[in-house]
């Protein structure tokens, strides 16, 4: 039997913003050291989802983890909301960076698209 593996939230996050950002499966289970192809997919699903909640859950609690962490208050559940759309921000912003920095690339080559 293996041992599962937990992934702190900052690396699901950056695994996800790499996706975003066109970097393939494969590269990013390379550069951040995760073994499971599915587990990125999966993240990326949440992700797009609007479940980053699920980013902080313990191992193998998918189902029991329910559909977000009890909020004690309005104030936290605004700050998790505020939290997320900061982030979702925040991987535009590289995207189009990324994509300003490719289309520069490909002008000063004499490849217009």
């Amino acid at each position: 039997m293996t041992t599962r593996v937990s992934y702190p939230a900052e690396i699901k996050l950056k695994a996800v913003e790499m996706r975003l950002a066109g970097v393939s499966v494969r590269e990013v289970m390379e550069q951040l050291c995760i073994k499971n192809k599915t587990q990125v997919k999966t993240w990326l699903r949440w992700h797009r989802n609007g479940e980053t909640h699920r980013f902080e859950q313990p191992v193998s609690k998918q189902y029991t983890y329910g559909k977000g962490p009890e909020v004690t208050s309005e104030v936290e559940r605004l700050k998790q909301e505020n939290r997320f759309l900061k982030q979702q921000l925040d991987v535009l912003k590289k995207y189009k960076e990324w994509e300003r920095r490719c289309h520069q690339k490909h002008q000063s080559s004499g490849w217009i698209p």
